[in-house]
């Protein structure tokens, strides 16, 4: 399929490429498509990558991916065109994070609640899955660790784009997926993105990702 990504930061590119590796086709949309990194890219992604502006991106997406900063996620929204966005699935990956000097970064304050709610509700005809905010961008894809692979936390209100989603995560190598429900479970998968900052700070190390043990 077709998969346009919003965002050409190091998040935007590593999934990128998952996705390519995994037979599909990429644009990424950016509003820097003079940034030296994207030329790298694109020499490696070969003839399915592409870079376009954030209305290139939604537009070519049967599934569009938000990888921009969390904070600026709404912005890059807008520019792309709310209807481009009008019944495709929409991958969040973005964690609204406020830095402080000093100390770890912290959940910026959302009146929605989350991120995930937040775009949501800018895109209401879009179907929003939260998924891939739990993990450092290097084990995104194929994911390999000592324990076995880690588990991956999704959350959206359509359960059709939650088995969409699923399957790009098995494609990427998270064979356990856990479903918690609808996008107000976002707060809880941004704020474990914090935890995850912070143990990897607690740790000095962040090849790190979580694992819920079953009996």
């Amino acid at each position: 399929m077709k998969v346009g990504i919003l965002g050409s930061g190091d998040v935007a590119r590593t999934l990128g490429t998952g996705f390519i590796a995994s037979g599909h086709e990429v644009q990424l949309g950016t509003g820097h498509p003079d940034r030296p990194e994207l030329a790298e890219w694109l020499v490696h992604a070969g003839p399915k990558g592409s870079i376009g502006s954030f209305a290139d991106a939604a537009s070519y997406g049967e599934v569009v991916v938000v990888a921009t900063r969390g904070v600026a996620a709404a912005e890059a929204i807008r520019a792309a065109g709310i209807s481009r966005f009008d019944g495709k699935v929409v991958l969040d990956v973005t964690n609204p994070l406020d830095v402080v000097p000093g100390g770890p970064p912290r959940l910026a304050p959302n009146p929605s609640g989350s991120n995930g709610e937040a775009i949501q509700a800018l895109l209401p005809t879009a179907r929003v899955v939260k998924a891939f905010n739990i993990i450092g961008h290097p084990h995104m894809y194929h994911p390999t660790f000592p324990g076995g692979p880690p588990d991956m936390y999704i959350c959206g209100n359509d359960a059709a784009a939650k088995e969409t989603v699923g399957r790009i995560l098995a494609q990427f190598g998270w064979p356990s997926v856990i479903d918690v429900g609808g996008i107000e479970g976002a707060r809880e998968l941004e704020a474990l993105c914090i935890l995850w900052v912070k143990s990897g700070l607690a740790l000095d190390n962040w090849d790190i990702a979580f694992r819920l043990l079953r009996k």
